[in-house]
């Protein structure tokens, strides 16, 4: 059979000499082959030179010369990303790469110097290092030299987790050739000597409980396990002032992490999904027609995850993920599955919701129920429509645009005429037998809009209240969970991701409502679909689908159809 394509194809100029200083300085940590060169794999490998890799157009100031104290060499405007984040499942050696990485960025050529001519050479003798290690570069390639006075912080949640890369990086600082260069201290390691600016030259531990450090002209920072850092933990904030600290002195940062889970909001989500393009983002998931929850599947799966990092076991991996599917299966699919796959205190679960999508025409004049939740210039406001068999859609404009209404898309406010030609619109095409409105910032229209199309018809229906909002929601999770159910939708992808964020509030009495789990991940279109099916339960209840007749005065008007 025919070798598979190499993945890994590095067509871009890259400062090579930091793997081949990686691979000469830092030992494999532990382990059946601990002491030996640490000698990236593939996927590592490329991380590497894609974090290092360097703009063509890049250049040195011509009078610029390493060690001249009153020189400013090009930094970080010579790299073509700005930071790195990868993603990838547990053991597969991000803690080890890692540490080896923190190395390079304290001792190693890491800055963009100039493009190799014939006969350039990095020297290890020349930076005060007695290896004896010599790099020819080739001509053309960019070559690189060390910070002068590196400060480095590594970021984790605590001193445990801190010990994924902290751990092997003091096991490769006590090897053969950095032990003169690296001193293990407690709490942080000296480089080079121990003379000098006491807050330079030198590796610190952060975590959530010793932030004293936090605002330093940092050259680097590596944030490990970053799908951790939330809110709530204060730590977004954290990386945050890190990375400030990095890009102040024209440093860089990276990010290690197992997949986060998207209700969190965590820094590993925010990088993830962050329209930058100076980002360099390492995430390969399985195949998508895997499932995980077959065993069969979920082997396969390992298999795939875990094929460019040989070291593992996957008999204990497969066993330890089996056990763990047992108590917490979004777990598992993180951490051994690598797929970005909601929590457990998902409010509904998405994969059932997302298997209920039947697009189909809704033609005019149907009989429908409706649903409405608006907001002013923070949420999201939205209309949905559910009909008397349970197809439940999105309606849209003419132009095919949905009737939901972001208002970071509308110069921060939610464009309130548009909205009342969408209610408009909807009341015409379609025969509206019962609307549930939420009333919060909409009170106007909202008695404007029972005033024109009848009170019984337009109904204030405030989600604030405990008892009836657990109900309703209650009542939506039923019918999308029977397994008989009739229950379907449009596959909207906005409500898709609404329903996915949304996540249950405890209440008294085992009651609860729903919330976002941060401000930047919203609900409001589940909130909306739970207010038309709501809606749709209650005319059924009361044998409402049969809309009045032509010219049939509701509540004191005359209405037509």
């Amino acid at each position: 059979m025919p070798a598979e394509p190499n993945p890994y194809v590095v067509d871009f100029p890259t400062l090579w000499v930091v793997p081949a200083w990686i691979q000469r300085h830092c030992i494999i940590p532990d382990g059946f082959r601990k002491g030996r060169p640490f000698r990236p794999y593939d996927w590592q490998l490329w991380c590497t030179a894609n974090h290092y890799r360097i703009k063509p157009e890049a250049q040195q100031d011509p009078d610029y010369l390493i060690g001249d104290p009153d020189a400013i060499p090009i930094r970080s405007e010579a790299f073509h990303y700005r930071r790195s984040q990868v993603i990838a499942p547990q053991k597969t050696g991000k803690g080890p790469w890692s540490a080896a990485w923190v190395a390079a960025e304290g001792l190693g050529p890491v800055l963009f110097y100039d493009w190799a001519g014939e006969n350039d050479a990095y020297v290890c003798e020349d930076v005060g290092c007695d290896c004896g290690w010599v790099y020819r570069y080739k001509p053309g390639e960019p070559m690189g030299h060390a910070w002068p006075t590196p400060l480095i912080q590594l970021l984790a949640t605590s001193e445990d987790q801190v010990d994924n890369v902290y751990r092997p990086l003091q096991a490769m600082a006590r090897g053969p050739r950095l032990k003169g260069r690296m001193l293990v201290r407690e709490g942080f390691i000296r480089l080079r000597d121990e003379d000098g600016d006491p807050d330079q030259n030198r590796i610190d531990v952060v975590t959530s409980s010793a932030q004293s450090r936090l605002g330093n002209p940092i050259t680097f920072c590596l944030q490990d396990e970053s799908q951790l850092y939330t809110t709530t933990n204060k730590l977004v904030s954290v990386a945050q002032t890190m990375r400030r600290g990095a890009a102040a002195m024209g440093g860089r940062s990276g990010e290690t992490t197992n997949c986060f889970n998207p209700a969190e909001n965590s820094t590993a989500q925010m990088t993830h999904q962050s329209s930058k393009k100076d980002i360099f983002r390492f995430y390969e998931p399985p195949p998508a027609d895997l499932k995980y929850e077959l065993k069969a599947d979920r082997l396969r799966i390992h298999a795939f995850n875990y094929r460019g990092s040989p070291h593992a076991d996957l008999h204990g991996i497969n066993a330890e993920a089996e056990e763990l599917m047992e108590t917490d299966k979004a777990q598992a699919e993180r951490f051994y599955g690598n797929r970005l796959v909601y929590g457990a205190s998902a409010w509904l679960d998405g994969d059932l919701w997302d298997g209920l999508a039947r697009l189909r025409e809704v033609p005019d004049r149907t009989v429908v129920v409706g649903g409405f939740d608006g907001s002013d210039s923070d949420d999201w406001t939205g209309i949905r429509l559910q009909t008397r068999e349970g197809y439940q859609f999105t309606p849209k404009f003419a132009d095919g645009r949905p009737m939901v209404w972001d208002p970071k898309m509308h110069k921060g406010q939610v464009p309130r005429l548009e909205v009342r030609a969408a209610m408009a619109e909807v009341m015409s095409r379609f025969q509206v037998v019962r609307l549930y409105a939420d009333p919060p910032w909409w009170s106007t229209e909202i008695d404007d809009w029972a005033e024109e199309f009848g009170d019984t018809v337009v109904v204030r229906w405030s989600t604030f209240r405990t008892t009836q909002m657990h109900a309703a929601a209650q009542r939506l999770l039923t019918d999308v969970g029977k397994a008989a159910a009739t229950f379907r939708h449009d596959g909207c992808e906005i409500t898709k991701v609404h329903v996915r964020n949304a996540r249950k509030s405890p209440r008294t009495n085992e009651r609860y409502v729903l919330e976002k789990p941060s401000q930047a991940q919203k609900i409001d279109m589940a909130v909306v679909s739970i207010l038309c099916n709501e809606a749709a339960g209650d005319v059924t209840a009361d044998q409402l689908w049969t809309p009045p007749s032509r010219l049939t005065k509701v509540t004191g008007r005359v209405r037509g159809y």
